[in-house]
């Protein structure tokens, strides 16, 4: 531990819990970004190193899956910035700022509710004390570049898909019942038992004009509605 960080930990501090908050954009990030994952559970080992009891550690991972660009549908977020609110938190602790928030509305409003509760942020690259004047211009700066940084990703990505669309060669879910050819042609599903089950769908639809009629038919003909697969050649 660096001398600057020890200076930065009080006993108060020890007194109260530590949170670790882990959190992945999305569920592939979270099966297949592996590596992000375990280092942000490692966070707890620095923790325990500052001071803090294993026991005292607290683990807020229910928002695994979820985009940091808003915090109404973090519960676990909404959890974290209550444990501050309420002085339980001696520390915060975060891989990074993106992983906390990616918009500055919700990461200023953390800043504020530590500086008040007198709670130390931790990332990466050390301890930050939000009631500094110092330490809370360095995490301001880290949150706008966080924001930013998601602004440029959804930029290029709609870059991306916009440029393929000008070109033709945007590929999009097709509906059940539709696949695309290998030179990217629209065409029916060559499979015959899944153009008579569709066409069994509308005409029912048509005859009876309710979508429970249609289900009623399905059942009791015990037919199983094909469901969309994602296997590129098949798209559809």
């Amino acid at each position: 531990m660096s001398t600057d960080n020890a200076m930065k930990i009080s006993a108060d501090h020890l007194r109260r819990d530590a949170f670790l908050y882990v959190r992945q954009s999305s569920l592939r990030q979270v099966f297949e970004n592996t590596e992000s994952t375990k280092r942000q559970y490692a966070l707890r080992d620095r923790a325990v190193a500052l001071g803090w009891p294993i026991e005292r550690v607290h683990v807020i991972d229910n928002d695994l899956g979820l985009s940091g660009a808003q915090s109404q549908d973090r519960d676990g977020f909404q959890r974290l910035v209550s444990e501050v609110a309420m002085g339980h938190a001696g520390i915060v602790l975060g891989l990074e700022v993106s992983r906390l928030a990616r918009n500055n509305a919700d990461w200023h409003r953390l800043l504020e509710l530590a500086a008040m509760s007198r709670t130390l942020i931790m990332d990466e690259d050390g301890v930050y004390d939000a009631a500094s004047f110092n330490d809370r211009m360095l995490l301001g700066l880290k949150g706008t570049m966080s924001e930013a940084e998601l602004h440029i990703l959804k930029s290029r990505l709609q870059g991306g898909i916009l440029n393929k669309a000008r070109r033709g060669e945007l590929e999009l879910p097709l509906p059940i019942g539709f696949v695309y050819t290998p030179d990217t042609r629209v065409v029916l599903d060559p499979d015959r038992q899944i153009q008579d089950t569709v066409r069994m769908l509308f005409d029912t639809f048509r005859e009876a004009g309710s979508a429970c009629a249609v289900v009623r038919r399905l059942r009791s003909e015990k037919i199983l509605y094909p469901r969309a697969h994602s296997a590129r050649s098949r798209q559809g």
